[in-house]
């Protein structure tokens, strides 16, 4: 098999041109993995021709579309000859493949010799196209004998089977005749390929073959031999055939370009994704505030477990419900072991804080001392102008944590007063009925048989408002499209505009029931808050102290749940947090660097100049201090070369810290975004504080990849990469 292996370093900066180099480089590997299968077995013949005829389709594509793509003077690799020939040669192996795979599986000799007849004809075909002149000093030099070889090969294969159907028939003259000229052929394709093994198995039965029958017609059969090109031609079985270019290469393809946005649709995306979330959290906030504040009505009425204490000694059901989930949340032991976690992450997030503003001030430090030392000399920008940014983030994050402080003292606050509660509710179901103190039953009356009925429209209210939360968390707008299409129609994108009235458009139906439903709960509460006292009024005297355990214990059920939320959005808070302040350290961190070698570099040039000054002259010394006559003192040569471990020559500019232009010494500092403050009275963990530290990193234009191969096997130029 020919293996298409071609490097050509050729760039032109069209993104059409580098499609067709892709797409080049597909089909030359696919011909490459193709030409390696193994021809012994099934799974290897049938991948083996698959893809050879998938190469054979993406070369004539090309050929097809290659002046269209990048619509100059193309390369020789990519020229619509040199495509074409390729996907001729392709064919003609393809082809190839199938008369071995015909082989293997046994069939007919006859279906052999016409697949072999097509085969050579093929390769026929693929030899005049590469035979051409402008192609002498392109091609592999053995890649045309090869060719030149298989095509007579392949044609006294088909000779060779169709004799074996003569065989079979008692033609033995056309059989000794197809058998001579079969002989023949695969001698010529030895001698053309310059190969003497090619074919050599088939050569030697066709000439095993040619020696009985010649000796059976000599004592036998006695008929008469005819001439070759009066026989009848072989007929040829086209299977080989183009495949068309897929759509996808793989199964699990994904587009990497499918996110590539212009920049200004980015960022009204942005925009809008903000106004959102503003908007859901908001929405979402005020409708837990009036769950929360019913809630608390419920509870202090003791309201439902009041009207279900029918017998005054059992459990009402809804404290056995709230029970059980306490119990299935961990208790009070889980609120524990995560109050426990918290000074820890606290403690964290300070050290890396306190880390930040360690480097800060000893870089700072530094720069004043040198600056106090050389004075004017001193020439590059003061620290303090250039860390302002970072101070001002340092201040926010410090205020960050002092706020998360207050929080974490609210909650354990909140903990220590309702701790009492917390232990009863995660009793077992019997610990927890002697835990309660024993009262009256509960009368029946009209006033109970009404706070049933608003107990069931509370929890029908609570029910709507998950409903209208997940709606609010889940609702979105195509907004991508939108954008793309305001910025295609008008040039601009009128973000404000565009996405007040998508978002009303998306949301203004939910935050209508938002506004009716708190209404609702109004109505209901008053509803509640009358007949309890009516309520009340019945059982006066009844039970006081059960009816204040049960208030008690209702008011921790609700505790724990917003203290389980607020520990987990605490820890969550914290971990983010963390995260934000190593990307923060990172920065400070290769600031500080750059400042020190620029700091070294620029002492370094204050020493050379210093060493290169000359010395300030001797005063001429007294007569009197002079040495006795005829002896003059020899002085110090002026001249002589200062021992200084610092190097004679200026060592160039001071050095550029990564992601900086030559025109700033320093890269302009992005601050990350703030992670929203951690209020322990926080209704849902507001999503999205996440930081993505590359953002707004300037991407690298593309270079000029070298995609395809010059003249066969040609490397590139010593140190350079083509890719």
């Amino acid at each position: 098999m020919i293996q298409l292996i071609v490097l050509f370093y050729v760039a032109i900066s069209t993104l059409a041109y580098e499609k067709v180099c892709v797409l080049f480089n597909i089909a030359a590997l696919q011909s490459s993995v193709a030409a390696t299968q193994s021809l012994d077995s099934d799974e290897g013949l049938k991948l083996s021709a698959k893809l050879f005829q998938q190469s054979a389709g993406i070369f004539n594509y090309l050929k097809g579309n290659v002046m269209m793509a990048i619509q100059q003077e193309p390369t020789p690799d990519i020229s619509p000859e040199t495509l074409g020939a390729l996907s001729a040669l392709m064919l003609a192996q393809a082809q190839e493949i199938f008369v071995h795979k015909a082989i293997h599986d046994s069939m007919k000799d006859g279906i052999v010799a016409r697949l072999a007849a097509q085969a050579e004809e093929l390769y026929a075909d693929a030899l005049k196209l590469f035979q051409k002149e402008i192609f002498r000093a392109f091609w592999d030099k053995e890649w045309v004998p090869l060719i030149a070889g298989k095509q007579a090969g392949y044609r006294a294969m088909a000779e060779f089977y169709q004799s074996l159907v003569c065989k079979n028939n008692k033609l033995i003259g056309e059989e000794i005749a197809r058998l001579e000229h079969a002989v023949e052929l695969f001698k010529a394709a030895q001698q053309r390929s310059n190969k003497p093994n090619l074919f050599q198995d088939y050569a030697n039965r066709a000439q095993r073959n040619l020696t009985e029958v010649k000796k059976d017609n000599d004592f036998i059969y006695h008929e008469r031999i005819p001439d070759i090109k009066n026989l009848e031609a072989i007929g040829k079985a086209s299977v080989a055939k183009l495949l068309p270019l897929p759509e996808v290469f793989s199964a699990d393809f994904k587009d990497l370009f499918a996110e590539l946005l212009p920049l200004n649709v980015r960022h009204a995306l942005s925009a809008y994704e903000n106004r959102r979330n503003e908007l859901v959290n908001y929405e979402i906030s005020n409708l837990r505030e009036m769950t929360q504040l019913l809630n608390s009505v419920l509870a202090s009425l003791n309201l439902p477990a009041a009207i279900e204490d029918t017998s005054g000694t059992e459990i009402p059901q809804s404290l056995l419900d709230k029970a059980s989930y306490v119990r299935e949340a961990g208790g009070i032991k889980a609120l524990e072991s995560s109050m426990i976690d918290l000074p820890d992450l606290l403690q964290r997030n300070k050290e890396l804080l306190d880390e930040c503003e360690r480097m800060l001030q000893e870089e700072r430090e530094s720069d004043n001392q040198l600056r106090e030392q050389f004075k004017e000399r001193w020439k590059r920008t003061p620290s303090a102008r250039l860390t302002e940014q970072f101070t001002n983030n340092l201040q926010k994050y410090r205020e960050i944590i002092n706020n998360a402080v207050s929080a974490d003292k609210v909650v354990r606050e909140k903990y220590e007063s309702h701790k009492e509660g917390f232990e009863i509710l995660s009793l077992e179901e019997d610990e927890l009925a002697r835990a309660i103190p024993q009262g009256s039953a509960l009368q029946e009356s009209s006033a109970v048989i009404k706070l049933r009925k608003l107990m069931e429209d509370v929890t029908t209210l609570k029910t709507v408002r998950d409903t209208i939360e997940n709606e609010f968390k889940f609702a979105a707008n195509d907004m991508k499209t939108t954008f793309l299409s305001a910025l295609a129609k008008d040039g601009v994108i009128d973000e404000p505009n565009i996405s007040v009235e998508s978002l009303g458009k998306c949301y203004g139906p939910l935050q209508k029931q938002v506004r009716e439903s708190i209404a609702q709960q109004e109505k209901l509460v008053a509803e509640i808050q009358s007949c309890h006292s009516e309520f009340t009024n019945e059982q006066a005297g009844s039970g006081s102290t059960r009816e204040t355990m049960l208030c008690k214990l209702a008011s921790a059920y609700d505790a724990f749940k917003e203290l389980k939320n607020n520990l987990v959005e605490g820890v969550k808070f914290y971990n983010d947090l963390t995260q934000l302040l190593v990307v923060f350290q990172n920065k400070i961190s290769d600031f500080c660097f750059a400042r020190k070698t620029e700091k070294e570099e620029l002492l370094k040039d204050l020493t050379t100049n210093l060493s290169q000054t000359g010395p300030v002259a001797t005063p001429s010394i007294p007569s009197h201090h002079s040495g006795p006559p005829g002896i003059n003192p020899t002085p110090e040569s002026a001249t002589a070369s200062p021992q200084l471990p610092y190097p004679m020559q200026h060592q160039g500019g001071m050095p550029i810290p990564y992601g900086a232009t030559p025109a700033t010494p320093y890269p302009a500092y992005v601050p990350p975004p703030m992670p929203t403050t951690y209020n322990p009275y926080a209704t849902m963990p507001y999503p999205n504080q996440g930081y993505n530290p590359y953002q707004g990193v300037p991407q690298a234009p593309f270079g000029n990849y070298a995609t395809l191969p010059r003249y066969g096997g040609a490397q590139p130029p010593h140190g350079q990469n083509p890719w």
